[in-house]
């Protein structure tokens, strides 16, 4: 199938802020039987740079990638709560705002653990959540394998102007087209934004809001990067009945970087329709 299903970006005031998103693919045809999908990036990818997932997405479903507050062209501030309630609660607002019925949270990362903080407070029209690598740390746990500052020295070149080889050193496996608009967008991650959510990692529990979700929910992870080892997968599987799971293969924390058909093949028909 050729043709790009971006319709356009968009803004929303929603729980005090503006936020921006990019819709793929609509509510027409066989997406009108269909829940909307709402992807929700990690901690420093604007919503532009997972425009690729969601042209596949956009195929199927009437879909949309958030740029969370202090990201992309969302809003930012100095004063602004980043929070990992206020960003869940940005999550529940935006549904609200954007008038969806039915509707699935794919998160990838910390994404991934804002969609969960979400979903906890069972908001109206939730069918499905989908965790992709989210960071298990929290109070007593090991902590996140990333290190802050790998974040916040490649946000404080791209301020200045980072080039293509200068990302390579952060990202050294990824294509020139995803450096290139990695480089492109960096800049516009708020650095207080980052470094907030960061360590919210660490004192953030989000075991303990797993029992509190009413819908079905998959956790999908990653072979490589030792985000989620096997142990803290059956930990959750504890927390969670009918816990659907799937760790794809040769791929790290950015799974659909790494192994892209992996990553949409990992879905099988979970949201309502296979992602071919």
């Amino acid at each position: 199938m050729s043709g790009s299903t971006f319709l356009y970006g968009g803004q929303v005031h929603a729980n005090g802020i503006r936020q921006h998103y990019l819709r793929y693919g609509g509510s027409e045809g066989a997406r009108a039987g269909r829940d909307a999908v709402v992807i929700v990036p990690g901690i420093t990818s604007p919503a532009v740079t997972w425009g690729f997932v969601a042209e596949r997405f956009g195929r199927h479903f009437d879909t949309y990638v958030l740029d969370g507050r202090g990201r992309g062209l969302s809003e930012a501030s100095d004063t602004l709560d980043y929070s990992l309630d206020a960003q869940a609660a940005d999550l529940n607002a935006f549904v609200g705002a954007r008038g969806l019925q039915r509707y699935a949270f794919v998160g990838h990362s910390m994404g991934g653990r804002i969609s969960i903080r979400a979903a906890s407070k069972q908001p109206a029209g939730l069918t499905r959540v989908v965790a992709v690598d989210p960071p298990v740390s929290g109070p007593g746990r090991r902590a996140y394998p990333a290190k802050l500052p790998w974040y916040v020295d490649s946000i404080r070149m791209a301020r200045h102007g980072i080039s293509v080889d200068q990302m390579r050193e952060f990202c050294p496996t990824w294509s020139e087209a995803q450096l290139r608009l990695r480089a492109q967008w960096l800049h516009t991650c708020d650095e207080r934004a980052i470094v907030t959510s960061f360590e919210a990692f660490q004192t953030d529990d989000i075991h303990a809001d797993l029992p509190r979700i009413a819908v079905p929910l998959m956790l999908m992870s990653a072979e490589r990067g030792d985000v989620i080892r096997e142990e803290e997968v059956a930990e959750i599987r504890t927390l969670v009945p009918g816990l659907r799971e799937h760790r794809v293969a040769g791929a790290g924390h950015m799974i659909p970087w790494d192994n892209e058909e992996g990553f949409y093949g990992a879905f099988g028909d979970f949201l309502g329709a296979a992602l071919d």
